[in-house]
């Protein structure tokens, strides 16, 4: 399963990535907004020259007319380098903009997904990446989890490429259903990246350890000091 970062803050992208290798970052304006940088594009470099060059950067369009954001799109490109995925809601002009731009070999993620029909639409023009909004499809109603998993299947099944890239979690385990499922990759905000990967009970644990070995060996002793 590939794991990316949900956020565009830069301390919070280098904390992540010191402590394991992400496969890249998602922003979306909003959380571009949150950084206080008045040059979104600015923070977009930023980013792309603090992951590793072979990461995922994922960037949205603003523009809401097909030939914009293809406009957009085109400029994201150029600027950011490779490894760019162009973010494109799925509009009816957004889908529009998604067939023109994978035609022209531009990564496309297709976002502001919620539902199955519009996902696998999103499919059929040729996105790579199919992002539903978990929590936010939970805060309607709806199953979000389950929703990403009936995308998962229905686009398999007929054969496309795209991958699911769920998005929007609440908490660890909505990340871990969609794991146990297959679903290809997630993007998570920080703090639940970290409740995921990394919890107390293995710091307790280890002090435990520590504990008992310094009883028997002497205190801040390590394997190091024996032979």
């Amino acid at each position: 399963m590939l794991i990316l970062i949900d956020d565009a803050d830069l301390t919070k992208i280098e904390e992540l990535y010191n402590m394991y290798p992400y496969d890249g970052v998602t922003t979306n304006p909003t959380i571009l907004s949150k950084t206080g940088n008045p040059n979104p594009m600015d923070q977009l470099k930023k980013i792309r020259a603090l992951i590793p060059s072979d990461a995922m950067l994922h960037a949205q369009v603003l523009s809401t007319e097909a030939d914009d954001m293809v406009k957009e799109a085109k400029h994201m490109v150029s600027v950011l380098g490779e490894n760019t995925y162009i973010k494109v809601p799925v509009t009816a002009n957004g889908l529009k903009a998604i067939s023109i731009l994978s035609k022209e070999g531009i990564n496309v993620t297709a976002t502001a997904i919620y539902g199955v029909l519009p996902a696998f639409m999103a499919a059929k023009a040729g996105a790579k990446f199919l992002a539903p909004y978990v929590n936010r499809l939970d805060n309607l109603g709806y199953d979000g989890v389950q929703i990403a998993k009936d995308i998962h299947t229905m686009v398999k099944s007929a054969g496309y490429e795209a991958e699911v890239l769920g998005a929007s979690f609440k908490n660890s385990q909505q990340v871990l259903e969609m794991g146990k499922f297959g679903i290809g990759s997630v993007t998570v905000n920080p703090d639940t990246l970290k409740a995921l990967a990394f919890n107390g009970v293995a710091e307790t644990a280890v002090k435990d350890f520590i504990h008992d070995f310094e009883g028997c060996c002497g205190e801040g002793k390590t394997m190091l000091d024996f032979e």
